[in-house]
């Protein structure tokens, strides 16, 4: 007969770094040991969107900022008089206009282009920002009293494997600033009517209002209507209601529809993305806003409750 021996040692096995020993009252487990989980960089630290083939430019976010003691003290000149200003406009009135004034206005001219220093207020872009072939450029009217927005509108997507669509381009108002860069918003409660005085090539554009929104996913929320141009070498005077404007949010028309929020307006735009390549053209002589007293309607589109009153 054999005699089996109980005593079994496993020196080996224990003394092992990668194996963890589960120990139990009916028996024993040998498992190795798990690594912990390693978390990409890219979703520690959100960066931004980098397009492929784009160089990734490796810079501390001060190493951008040029130090200039005095363009430092330029700005800090700049910001106090601006500050003054606020508190000198307060004791006057809304905006600095006396109350009554402030009360009767029902015209207001908001842009005007009388030279080159109106362009200050003004940004272009295109698809060429994503690779695509489209060209815009803004410059002054024949009188130097009037803007002047041409180009090429090409819809070929880039070649870069990822894009499918492309093909627009728009000139957008910037934000306006208070002192010490703090935002600024237009305030036409006021008035209830867009006036635009402009003349194009017959093409349909996009006109396109932001406002302040309260939270951070809100921010491409946008205020949306259709501009229509007659084309020839008439001038356009368009009228549209703040009530027409319905809420699209990066180009999709959302289902929850509310009216345009008149007090905090950030910018406008003009778009345009008609897919129709080739040349194009808008001369814009001024934009403002009006009150229309024979318009009584508050909004033009079913505004669905998600708690509807009983």
């Amino acid at each position: 007969m054999f005699r089996i021996s109980t005593k079994m040692s496993l020196p080996k096995l224990v003394r092992l770094p990668s194996v963890r020993l589960l120990c139990s009252t009916h028996h024993q487990l040998l498992l190795p040991s798990i690594a912990p989980l390693t978390v990409p960089r890219r979703t520690l630290i959100q960066s931004e969107y980098r397009r492929p083939g784009q160089p990734k430019e490796d810079k501390f976010p001060w190493q951008k900022i040029n130090f200039n003691f005095s363009k430092g003290l330029e700005g800090i000149k700049k910001h106090f008089t601006l500050l003054k200003n606020e508190f000198s406009d307060r004791w006057v009135g809304p905006e600095g206009k006396p109350i009554l004034e402030h009360m009767l206005e029902q015209n207001r001219v908001i842009w005007e282009f009388r030279g080159p220093e109106s362009f200050d207020q003004w940004t272009l872009s295109s698809d060429r920002e994503i690779g695509g072939q489209s060209e815009v450029y803004l410059k002054l009217g024949r009188n130097n009293n009037t803007c002047f927005l041409y180009g090429t509108l090409s819809s070929t997507p880039p070649r870069d494997g990822e894009t499918r669509y492309s093909g627009y381009c728009s000139m957008r108002s910037k934000q306006p600033l208070a002192s010490f860069d703090r935002k600024k918003h237009y305030d036409w409660s006021s008035f209830n009517t867009m006036h635009l005085r402009l003349r194009g090539d017959g093409r349909p554009w996009m006109i396109n209002i932001a406002t302040e929104t309260y939270f951070s996913h809100q921010k491409d929320d946008i205020y949306s209507y259709f501009l229509y141009t007659r084309g020839g070498p008439y001038w356009q005077d368009i009228k549209i209601p703040f009530s027409k404007f319905f809420l699209t949010h990066r180009g999709r028309i959302q289902d929850d529809q509310h009216p345009l929020w008149l007090d905090k307006i950030n910018t406008i735009g003009f778009t345009l993305g008609d897919k129709a390549d080739g040349p194009f053209q808008l001369e814009i002589d001024y934009i403002g806003v009006c009150k229309d007293y024979a318009h009584t309607e508050e909004f033009a589109y079913e505004m669905n409750k998600r708690n509807p009153e009983v």
